[in-house]
Parts: structure tokens; C-alpha cells; sequence
């Protein structure tokens, strides 16, 4: 049966469980019709189309009667303004529930201070039920459909969700899919000896299926869980146990485990949720010898979930976690006869590597071979851009960028890991080691992002020319992630510049994992003392978190002001002539802009050729100044010009 005949089938079925009276059920049918192609040609490349379809559908109808008016308004206003999270006015805050506020009633009473930031797009760091005790920051899921208890409940959940609406704010959590903790009622049911639910996991016997894909498995957290796999004593077996023994990889190939995270994002996207990040997705396909990521049944997954969202819940869109290189990124988005039909957004993480790389080698190069290799986006969908989040910094510098520019790329990643945690002569970073490879030598970073540009070591020396270039310095790189296009993510407590604490240590739940030192509890007495200007006998973090909270409010109203920033237009990265600077080059419908950065400590200067056309009179959104630029520019050491022709 050919897949149009298929999709017409499959429309009879929906319409014959819907009433067609109903204004809603209609609108469900219509967009069933526009996406159900997209649907079943997804299931297909994975799936029996008649062992799913059935159930699925099931799910949508109920899931579709649960909806609620006001939700149901909220997608036909989004089906008609699609490019919601593209517009520049998108502006990204990304906390912990707790750290932030308490609970989710606390949250509440601080969405004035988000609408004051001009936040528009909230991401809740994990506060779905995880296990108790260690649970890798809330990523051991311990039920879908219930929140940590000390943050509040399903109900206060969805009605957050309606006061951040009303603020004009989305809301985006949370979904693992790649592994569910111990403790979930699927493991509890299969070590109880339930044949259904123990091929909901990776089952083995005896180690020899798992020895043969070790060998081309990597460790993920090789000084804390190393392996892949873990011999549970209920099961009498091995289990496949990617991250850590208590979180049990899924098995995607089971279609009844499709169903059930279809369900599970039709409800949480009825309590209110706009956006969904899909956590460890690479990892969700197994394929004997090879590393089990970024497997091509990973984009048709996806593809399938997706495009039951859209019809379903069209408000929904979907975020990929895909922390991969250049070559793999874009099939998260879509690519080929996927474009535009898998994730809407998807984390830049190189941006976030390039941008510090070039800070600490002060040169652009490497960020101009790296960045060059991203193709274009489907111009349906944005990249989520961050300087720093909740994770540590991976320093995921391609050898073959490297070696295309003389530079050996195990040693840079090297010299990135010590200037990164202060080690490396001259570095005023404050980060601290995070997974060292014991046979490379080479580790991740952890670190709030102003302790690694150099503000904590000022403030401890109180030497007011040095923390006036490490100030300089953190804008500098905020104003590349406000500026590249996409949603830029400004993680907590970054808006004040607060430094690594190390309080986690008295936590025995977290003092393992040194990523807490950079995930503090917001300082409120700082934050609401930062939104005014204090007095000059203010103490000198009370002025340097002033400082730094007006530099990233006057990105967020200058983004605001340039449709040359909407995500359907991709940057064009360059490095200038000088020794340091970055040009990004965005060729809008709307107005060529031309942003210019120097990523050094020392003066520079931009020749008016290396400004793609633009020459004469432009003007700098920075500054709001318009002045002929004759020859060129020449910047200040971390100087940033956003520049456009005339006023």
C-alpha cells in the first residue's frame, strides 16, 4: 500500500474517533492532513506502520479531548506566527527551579524580575520526579508525570505555565529520553521478572553481546561510571546503562516504547510546556560497531515525535541536545527530505567552544575554520546559543580544523584546559578539571563564566584596571551569543556575573560532580541591588554586578531592535586581518549587519574592506552613534561594533 494511500487511511481512522461538529476536532483532522505524510513516512523508516499507528492515534484523540481551550487558542496563534522563536525579541533565561526560587510558587513571584530582564523563553532545568539520592542533576527520571515534590505539583505546573504566558514568556523543560532511572515503574516491572517491560531495556544475558559494542563505545563519565553496562542482580543480567548504573537505556526499537513517550509529551505539553529539550537524543539507536550516536533511526525517531506534536499540539516545538560536531548537527534540524521536519532548535555548541578558544589564544582563525563548516539551516529553524549553561565545557576542537591551520589539536585542547582552569602562565581563569582522560591526559572544564573571563580573580585583588578588562572581556563574548542569530540563552545568575561557589562540597549529592560550582543559588540580595545604579561607597561586587547586568540589558534592547538578527538568516563568520578580531556577517532582507569583535587585550584595527560592502556613513547599535568610518575602525581591547549603513 503506497504511503498517500496510507495517510488516507490513517485519516479516516482519526476522523472516525473524533467529533467533527467540534471546532477543535476539525482543526486536529486539518492539520492530521497537512503533517500525517511527515508521520508515517517517519514511522516507516523505523517501524511495522500497523503495530504503532492504531495506539498512536489512540493517543492523540485522548490527549486532544484533555486539551484545554486556552491551549487550543494558544495553537491556532502560533500556526499563525510559526517563526515565534526566531524573532530577535526571543531572549532565553535557563535556571534551576530551586537555585532560582525555591519552588514553582516561588517562581511565580519572580516572573516580574524575568519580564524586567526581557526574558520571553524560560528553560526549568530538570523537575520532573528524579530518583532519590544521586541522580545526575535531575536527569535519573524517575516518573514523567509527577515534579520533584519540594517543587510543586503537576496543577502548579500548569497553571506557572499559564503566568508565564500571560507575561508573554514560554516555558521549556526537561525530557531524557535516552535512559529512564532505576526506580521507574518500566525497570521496577522488568526486574520483577515482566517479560514486556524488560524489553523496554537493553537486556543481555551474559557479557558477550555487550563486550562486542564496547569496543567502540566511549565512556561518557569515564571516573565515575565507566563502561556501558551494568549486572543488576533482580534481572540476573547485564543492562545497558550509558551514563550511570542507575540510568537505564530505552530500547527505541520496541514500538510500544514510542507510544509511551508520545503520551508522555502529549501531557506534558497540556500542562502548558512550549518547548521540550530533548535530552541525550544522539544516543537514543544501538548499532553494533559504532558508537551508538547519531544514528540515522535517531533523526527518524525524532522526525515521527515531532510531527505527532505539531498536529496534536502545534504551540509545541522541540529542542535538540545533540553536543556533536559540525557533520552531525544539521541532520537534528533536518536535512535532505528531513529539513525542517526534526528539532526547531538545536544547541550551537561549537559556538560556545570557538568563542572561548579564541579568547584564550586571542586569534579568530580557529573560530572562522570551525564555524565555516556549519551549513545553512532550514530557515524554519534556530540554533539555542550559550556561553556557558549547566554543563561542563567539552573542548571539542576538530584535529583536522586544527591541523588546517598549523595547530596540533591534542595539544590545544590541552592549553585550553589549562588556561581555562588558571594553570597556564598569564591566565586569569578559574575553572577547575572535570572527567580527565587517564590515557590522554585531556578533561572537560567546569565554571561559571565569570570566573573563567577573569572576573573572580579581579574582584579577589581588587586591582580596578584589571577587572575593568575582565568585565570588558565577559561582554564582549555575551554580545557574540546575543548577536549570532538564534535564541541566545542566558544562563542564570550570568545577568550579575556570579562567580564559581564551591558550597556544593557540603552537599554528599553532589560533591562528587564539581559541575555545581558553577550552579549556585541566585544571589537575590545582588540581583535586585544590580538593577539600580549604586552608590559610589557601594562595595565593588555590588557595582561590578550593576555593571554587568546594565551591559547585558542593553544587548537585550538593542537585539530587539534589528529584524537583521531573526534566526532565518545564518552568520557568516570571519576573522579580521588583526590578530584577534571576529567579523560576523549577517546578509538580511531586512539590513546588512556587520558585527565586529576584538578578542584581544590590545588595540586593534578593522580596515573598511573587511566590512562586506558596507563603507561611508554607518552606524554602531552599540554606541548609537553614526560616523563615517573613513579607512577603518580601531578598536579597544574586547571592543564590540554592530554596524549598519546610515542611521
Amino acid at each position: 500500500m503506497g504511503a498517500i494511500q496510507s495517510t488516507v487511511d490513517a485519516r479516516r481512522q482519526l476522523a472516525s474517533q473524533l467529533d467533527l461538529s467540534r471546532r477543535s476536532d476539525l482543526e486536529l483532522l486539518d492539520r492530521f492532513h497537512r503533517w500525517g505524510d511527515d508521520l508515517l513516512t517517519a514511522l516507516s523508516d523505523v517501524y511495522n506502520v500497523s503495530e504503532v499507528l492504531p495506539e498512536l492515534l489512540k493517543i492523540m484523540v485522548a490527549q486532544h479531548n484533555a486539551r484545554s481551550e486556552d491551549l487550543l487558542q494558544r495553537d491556532r496563534e502560533r500556526i499563525l506566527e510559526p517563526d515565534w522563536f526566531q524573532k530577535p525579541d526571543t531572549i532565553g533565561y535557563v535556571c534551576y527551579t530551586d537555585l532560582f526560587a525555591k519552588n514553582l510558587k516561588g517562581l511565580n513571584k519572580r516572573i516580574g524580575y524575568l519580564e524586567g530582564l526581557g526574558v520571553s523563553y524560560l528553560h526549568l532545568m530538570p523537575i520532573l520526579k528524579p530518583r532519590p539520592g544521586a541522580n545526575d542533576g535531575g536527569y535519573a527520571v524517575a516518573d514523567y508525570r509527577s515534579l520533584r515534590s519540594d517543587l510543586g505539583s503537576m496543577a502548579e505546573l500548569r497553571a506557572t505555565a499559564d503566568k508565564l504566558h500571560d507575561a508573554g514568556i514560554s516555558l521549556t523543560l526537561d525530557l531524557v529520553l535516552n535512559h529512564v532511572a532505576l526506580e521507574h515503574e518500566w525497570a521496577a516491572k522488568a526486574r520483577a521478572g515482566d517479560p514486556e517491560y524488560r524489553d523496554y531495556f537493553y537486556v543481555y544475558d551474559t557479557r558477550e553481546i555487550p563486550d562486542q559494542f564496547e569496543k567502540t563505545l566511549p565512556e561518557v563519565f569515564p571516573d565515575f561510571a565507566p563502561g556501558n553496562f551494568t549486572w543488576n542482580d533482580e534481572l540476573k543480567a547485564w543492562v545497558w546503562t550509558t551514563f550511570n548504573a542507575y540510568q537505564w537505556d530505552v530500547n527505541w526499537s520496541n514500538p510500544k516504547v514510542f507510544c509511551e513517550y508520545a503520551d508522555i509529551i502529549a501531557n506534558l505539553a497540556n500542562h502548558g510546556v512550549d518547548c521540550l529539550r530533548l535530552d541525550a537524543i544522539a544516543f537514543i539507536w544501538k548499532r553494533l560497531g559504532t558508537t551508538c550516536q547519531n544514528e540515522a533511526e535517531v533523526h527518524a525517531i525524532t522526525q515521527a515525535l515531532r510531527t505527532f506534536a505539531r498536529i496534536l499540539a502545534p504551540s509545541l516545538i522541540f529542542k535538540a541536545e545533540a553536543i556533536v560536531g559540525p557533520a552531525q548537527v544539521g541532520a537534528y534540524l533536518g536535512e535532505g527530505e528531513r529539513a525542517g521536519k526534526v528539532s526547531d532548535l538545536a544547541y550551537h555548541n561549537s559556538l560556545m567552544v570557538q568563542i572561548w578558544a579564541a579568547i584564550a589564544s586571542r586569534d579568530a582563525n580557529l573560530l572562522e575554520r570551525s564555524l565555516s563548516r556549519f551549513g545553512a539551516l532550514p530557515t524554519t529553524t534556530a540554533w539555542g546559543v550559550y556561553l556557558r549553561c549547566h554543563d561542563d565545557i567539552g573542548w571539542a576542537i576538530d584535529d583536522s580544523d586544527a591541523a588546517s591551520l598549523g595547530i596540533n589539536g591534542h595539544d590545544h585542547r590541552m592549553f585550553l584546559a589549562d588556561y581555562f582552569t588558571g594553570t597556564f602562565p598569564g591566565s586569569d581563569a578559574r575553572g577547575v578539571d572535570f572527567q580527565i582522560d587517564p590515557v590522554s591526559g585531556e578533561r572537560r572544564t567546569s565554571g561559571s563564566a565569570a570566573s573563567l573571563t577573569g572576573i573572580e580573580v579581579a574582584l579577589a585583588s581588587k586591582n580596578k584596571a584589571h577587572l575593568e578588562t575582565a568585565i570588558a572581556r565577559y561582554l564582549c563574548a555575551y554580545s557574540m551569543v546575543f548577536g549570532f542569530g538564534g535564541i541566545p540563552l542566558l544562563y542564570m545568575g550570568d545577568e550579575i556575573g556570579m562567580v564559581n561557589d564551591e558550597s556544593f562540597l557540603a552537599d554528599p549529592a553532589k560533591a562528587e560532580d564539581n559541575r555545581w560550582i558553577h550552579r549556585p543559588a541566585m544571589a537575590w540580595d545582588v540581583a535586585t541591588k544590580a538593577t539600580e545604579k549604586p552608590a559610589a561607597s557601594a562595595a565593588l561586587p555590588t557595582q561590578v554586578a550593576h555593571r554587568i547586568r546594565a551591559g547585558i540589558q542593553h544587548l537585550v534592547t538593542v537585539r530587539k531592535t534589528l529584524p537583521s538578527l531573526h534566526a532565518a538568516v545564518s552568520t557568516e563568520v570571519r576573522a579580521g586581518r588583526s590578530r584577534g578580531v571576529a567579523i560576523f556577517d549577517r546578509k538580511h532582507p531586512a539590513g546588512h549587519l556587520v558585527q565586529v569583535y576584538n578578542l584581544s587585550d590590545e588595540s586593534r584595527f578593522v580596515d573598511s574592506n573587511e566590512l562586506g560592502g558596507l563603507y561611508g556613513d554607518l552606524h554602531d547599535h552599540i554606541t548609537g552613534h553614526t560616523f563615517n568610518i573613513g579607512g577603518g575602525i580601531p578598536l579597544a581591547p574586547y571592543e564590540v561594533r554592530w554596524l549598519t549603513a546610515g542611521n
